[in-house]
C-alpha cells in the first residue's frame, strides 16, 4: 500500500466515523454571513455551482428562523405563485411567511422587479434569492436591487469546512485532491464518489452552464472543458485554443466566460506593473473544483501514481487560498508571474497594497528561491513562500 493510499484511507474513516455520529450537514463557514445579511434588512443573493450545498444550507438557515417558506423554482406551482403580480396576490400567497427562500431565482420571470416589490412593501419579510449562475441571475436584479441586495457566493467544501482538527486536515488532504469539495461526494464510497462527480460532471455540459435558451455546441463544450482539465497549471491562450478546436477565439472567450460565470473555472492573469498590458495575453484557468476536473478526464488515480499532481497541488492551493481569504472576509488579487526564460511564481496574492508570493510543490524539499528578476522589478514584495503539503498548514492557511 502506498503511502498516499494509507491517508487517503485513513482520511475516509475518520471523516466517516465523524458524519455517523453526527448527522446534520458540515457547518458551512457562510451560514452566519446569511444571517447578518438579513439581519441588516438586505435581500441575499446566494451564488454557488449547482449541487455545492446551496440548497441544503439555505434550508439549515431556515431552521433557525420563524415561518419560513421554502421555494423551489423545480415547482410549477411556485413558478406561477411568484412572479411580478399585483401586491395583493403576493401577500396572499405569503400569508403568514417570516422568511422567504426562493431557490434558483433566476428561473422566475422579472425576478428583479419581484424581489424589489417584496423589499420595500413588506419590509419585515426576510427573502434569500438562490443562483447558479452569476450570469443569469445578476443580469436580471441587479438594476432593481441596487443598494438592497448583499451577495454572497458559497464554494465547495474548504478543507478547513471538511476538518475538525489538524490531524483531520492532514489525511483530507490527498482525498480533496481526488474529490474536490461537493458536500455530497464526501458520503460516499470511492466508486459511489467517482460515478456521482461523473454524473456532475455530464450534467454542467448537457444542462446546467447555459440558459435554457442559449444555443451552443455541446461537443465544444466538453472538449473545451476537456482541455481545459488537461491544461491546470499551464498557460492558455484564446487563440491557441481557437485552432485547437477550430473555431474562432471569440467563441472560445464566450464559452470560457460563461464557464466562468458558472463557477465551474476561473482565470487568472499575469502580474504586471502595469495590469492593462495583461488584456489579451496568455492565462492560467483553474477548476474551482478538482473532483470535477478529475471526472472530466477521468483520472482518479492516486497521487503517487499520477504525473500531473504537481498541477492538481497547485490548482488546490489556489482554490483553498480563495475560499480562506473569502470566509476571512478579505479582499485580495490574485495573478501569476512568469519572464521569457520560463521562470515563474505560481501566485501572486495583493491586498490591501501588501503582495505576497507563493510557489506551489507537491512534496518538494529542495530549497526553492524567489527569481532574481521578480525581486529586482517588484522590490516591494513582502514575502515568499514555498507550500508543500508539509507545510501547507502553517502557510497556506494562513
Amino acid at each position: 500500500m502506498t503511502f498516499d493510499n494509507y491517508i487517503i484511507i485513513k482520511g475516509l474513516l475518520v471523516i466517516n466515523i465523524y458524519l455517523c455520529y453526527n448527522q446534520s450537514m458540515i457547518k458551512r463557514k457562510s451560514e452566519s454571513d446569511i444571517l447578518q445579511g438579513l439581519e441588516k434588512g438586505k435581500v441575499v443573493i446566494l451564488y454557488g455551482a449547482r449541487q455545492v450545498g446551496k440548497t441544503t444550507l439555505v434550508k439549515e438557515v431556515a431552521k433557525k428562523l420563524p415561518n419560513s417558506l421554502y421555494a423551489s423554482t423545480d415547482d410549477p406551482f411556485i413558478l406561477e405563485n411568484l412572479y411580478y403580480r399585483p401586491l395583493v396576490e403576493l401577500k396572499a400567497f405569503l400569508g403568514e411567511t417570516q422568511t422567504l427562500i426562493i431557490d434558483e431565482a433566476q428561473r422566475i420571470e422579472n425576478i428583479g422587479l419581484l424581489l424589489k416589490l417584496l423589499h420595500d412593501e413588506l419590509p419585515d419579510l426576510k427573502i434569500i434569492a438562490t443562483g447558479s449562475s452569476s450570469f443569469d441571475l445578476a443580469n436580471k436584479i441587479n438594476e432593481p436591487l441596487t443598494g438592497r441586495k448583499n451577495e454572497l457566493f458559497l464554494p465547495a467544501l474548504s478543507i478547513q469546512e471538511v476538518s475538525e482538527n489538524n490531524f483531520q486536515l492532514a489525511a483530507n488532504i490527498p482525498i480533496m485532491l481526488l474529490r474536490g469539495g461537493y458536500p455530497e461526494v464526501w458520503t460516499l464510497s470511492e466508486d459511489e464518489a467517482r460515478a456521482r462527480l461523473r454524473e456532475i460532471a455530464s450534467s454542467y455540459v448537457y444542462k446546467d452552464v447555459f440558459a435554457p435558451n442559449t444555443i451552443y455546441d455541446q461537443t465544444l463544450l466538453y472538449n473545451l472543458m476537456r482541455y481545459l482539465a488537461y491544461q491546470i497549471g499551464n498557460e492558455v491562450s484564446y487563440h491557441e485554443l481557437s485552432q485547437m478546436l477550430e473555431v474562432s477565439a471569440e467563441t472560445i472567450k464566450r464559452y470560457i466566460d460563461l464557464l466562468e460565470k458558472a463557477f465551474i473555472i476561473f482565470r487568472q492573469n499575469q502580474y504586471r506593473k502595469n495590469q492593462r498590458v495583461a488584456v489579451g495575453r496568455k492565462r492560467k484557468i483553474y477548476f474551482n473544483d478538482l473532483g470535477i476536473r478529475n471526472a472530466l478526464i477521468d483520472n482518479f488515480a492516486p497521487l503517487d501514481f499520477r504525473d500531473d499532481r504537481g498541477a492538481m497541488w497547485e490548482n488546490f492551493c489556489v482554490v483553498e487560498r480563495k475560499k480562506l481569504l473569502s470566509a476571512q472576509k478579505r479582499i485580495a488579487q490574485h495573478y501569476y508571474w512568469r519572464n521569457n526564460r520560463q521562470q515563474e511564481i505560481d501566485l501572486i496574492e495583493e491586498e490591501n497594497g501588501q503582495t505576497r508570493a507563493f510557489e506551489m510543490k507537491f512534496r518538494d524539499n529542495r530549497t526553492v528561491k524567489i527569481p532574481r528578476e521578480f525581486s529586482e522589478m517588484y522590490p516591494d514584495n513582502q514575502s515568499f513562500d514555498v507550500l508543500t503539503t508539509d507545510n501547507f498548514l502553517t502557510k497556506g492557511l494562513q
